[in-house]
């Protein structure tokens, strides 16, 4: 269950950050309120999920990696910004960290 927490957070998240690009500056009511909801929900999920049994480090790192990664990836798909060979391999190497981390973090 903490691991659905954790991805609903991390999917909140993802949803905020998208809105925030599209509010402009908070001047598009409706994307501000899709920031604000989407933000608050994600930290809620998130902090249920560290309380049900997952450690923090990891959980953190699951959390603001997939959210970076899956960001960079939807701003290159659907938001006109680049994607370069070096920032594939940053993502790659975050992937791979969050990785390390949940094969490192004690169970």
């Amino acid at each position: 269950m903490a691991w659905l927490l954790l991805a609903l957070a991390i999917a909140t998240e993802v949803l905020a950050t998208s809105a925030l690009k599209l509010s402009s500056g908070f001047t598009h009511h409706g994307w501000t309120i899709v920031v604000a909801a989407g933000y608050i929900t994600s930290f809620v999920l998130l902090s249920q999920a560290l309380k049900l049994q997952l450690e923090m480090g990891t959980a953190y790192a699951v959390w603001s990696g997939a959210g970076t990664a899956a960001i960079a990836i939807i701003g290159a798909l659907f938001m006109g910004e680049t994607i370069t060979p070096l920032k594939i391999g940053g993502i790659l190497l975050i992937i791979g960290g969050v990785v390390v981390l949940n094969l490192a973090g004690g169970h």
